[in-house]
């Protein structure tokens, strides 16, 4: 039999914005129920080709072809009506409204021309969840009650609602924990089972084998490889042709001559504890060390971080900095003592997305620009600058909306922040989440650099590879306690990972 020609075919698609050309002859070929991964860096054209495929965009040149006719996405509506819908990494639910109010939006039930409420749409929307395998989320619940992975199924819903057969994922795991994790790809699995196929856009290079069967690379707007079968093809070929250099230059060297830290602790914890979250936690960190905290989402490492920072209140133990012990429980304590913190949520968490990149990165430090009861804005402005150019911030320019920046620089933005502010110690949870390969070397290089001039760095992160490349020592937790502790030479990601499921407490 004749193989079947493919559901969506992109070829040569152009789109230029003033001064920068987005897509240069991208080609694109889906199949129907397969999972088709695209990948790049920042930049590199994903947003913009997908908002083609979604009617957001027209594109200058090119064609493209759907189930084997030429066609012309003029808007959002007029893909949805030949089965494309785009579920962006922002989903656009509405909180206030019901899961089957959501899944119906904009084409309610309705019979003799009147919208139909209640149980007619419940219905309808317990049908597409049982689809989906999630008969466990109630089609009469707000949105808004939901957690993040549920929010996706319900996104996923409203797709099935108006009969897709491609759907596009922008980065659907970003928020979500391992268990949730695999919960969406069993609902990603049900999806191909029945035809649908999905284009799936992740920074998770380990997610791509669990998941994909094609893959497609874009690289400064061109497709630098297409249709390649993503069990065969190696990470460090991926890392490769999105970066253009090998997978071993990710993480930065570590000092040769760093040995024993090079002085006193800088931040010595001492009994910490919360109830229920973690039991009694020792560390200490000298100047220029890197610490990481492995461990599953619900281990404590995360509640360890922001309890350090004050944002928690212990129960008992103390924190010190530079050998002084801090006020529990203060966050301005923490940050007047030199501790800063990059959160897990940095938008939700630590940014101002509508102001500037100057006030994003002065706000911690605004005493220093107040002139008799006035803020000197100039002088506030050259601060924020001098720290985004010392971390190669781009673009560089302080009047920037920090909303508009790529997931790396605005984490940059956050750093820039603490540098501005002197802190003595960096508390990173999760520092590269949502950030492209490319733009992790560069913030590895940063961090690895801060700690060369003599931070003292605590790092969580759910990578195993990102906390053993990046740490000199690791604490592995599980259940809220430390299981082993070694110099991150001493480790490997099977070793931590057996630790994490079935490790015992360090004697």
């Amino acid at each position: 039999m004749a193989p079947e020609p493919p559901l969506l075919t992109m070829s040569g698609i152009t789109k230029s914005f003033p001064g920068v050309r987005a897509l240069d002859g991208v080609d694109l070929e889906v199949l129907a129920g397969e999972v088709h991964c695209l990948l790049g860096q920042n930049g590199a054209g994903k947003s913009t080709l997908i908002k083609v495929l979604a009617g957001v965009h027209q594109p200058d040149g090119g064609q493209i072809t759907w189930r084997g006719e030429p066609v012309g996405l003029r808007s959002p509506i007029a893909a949805m009506r030949l089965g494309i819908a785009t579920i962006y990494q922002e989903l656009d639910l509405v909180e206030g409204l019901s899961v089957a109010e959501n899944i119906f939006l904009g084409h309610e039930p309705t019979t003799a021309g009147f919208v139909v409420r209640g149980g007619r749409a419940r219905a309808g929307a317990a049908t597409l969840l049982k689809r989906l395998g999630h008969t466990e989320i109630d089609a009469g619940r707000r949105v808004g009650s939901l957690s993040a992975a549920q929010q996706q199924i319900v996104s996923m819903a409203r797709a099935l609602s108006h009969d897709v057969r491609l759907i596009v994922m922008d980065e659907p795991s970003a928020a979500l924990d391992p268990d949730e994790v695999d919960n969406l790809f069993r609902t990603v699995a049900t999806l191909t089972a029945d035809g649908v196929a999905v284009v799936y856009i992740s920074h998770r290079l380990e997610e791509i084998r669990r998941i994909g069967d094609r893959v497609t690379v874009l690289k400064d707007g061109r497709a630098v490889a297409g249709g390649l079968p993503a069990e065969e093809t190696a990470t460090r070929d991926i890392v490769a042709m999105m970066t253009g250099r090998t997978v071993e230059y990710v993480f930065p060297e570590r000092r040769r001559d760093r040995g024993s830290p090079a002085g006193p602790p800088v931040l010595r914890v001492e009994g910490l504890t919360r109830a229920g979250e973690f039991a009694p936690f020792d560390l200490e960190i000298g100047p220029g060390e890197i610490v990481g905290l492995a461990g599953l989402v619900g281990s404590g490492r995360s509640e360890v971080l922001e309890t350090v920072f004050g944002a928690r209140r212990p129960d008992a133990g103390r924190v010190l900095v530079d050998g002084k012990p801090l006020r529990p429980g203060s966050v301005r304590a923490a940050v007047r003592a030199g501790i800063g913190l990059a959160p897990e949520e940095r938008k939700a968490q630590a940014l101002l997305m509508l102001e500037s990149v100057t006030r994003n990165v002065s706000v911690s430090s605004m005493s220093r620009f107040s002139r008799a009861g006035w803020l000197d804005r100039g002088a506030e402005r050259r601060a924020a600058q001098a720290a985004t150019r010392e971390l190669h911030l781009r673009p560089d320019n302080p009047d920037a909306r920090v909303r508009t920046l790529s997931g790396g620089n605005q984490q940059k933005a956050v750093l820039a922040r603490w540098l501005l502010r002197g802190c003595r110690v960096l508390l990173l949870d999760e520092p590269t989440r949502g950030v492209d390969v490319g733009a992790r070397a560069e913030l590895y290089a940063v961090i690895r650099r801060l700690a060369d001039e003599g931070l003292a760095v605590l790092l969580v992160s759910s990578e195993v590879p990102e906390v053993l490349g990046l740490a000199d020592r690791v604490l592995v937790l599980r259940e809220g306690r430390v299981v082993h502790a070694a110099d991150a030479g001493e480790l490997d990601e099977h070793r931590v990972l057996d630790l994490v499921l079935e490790g015992s407490p360090t004697p």
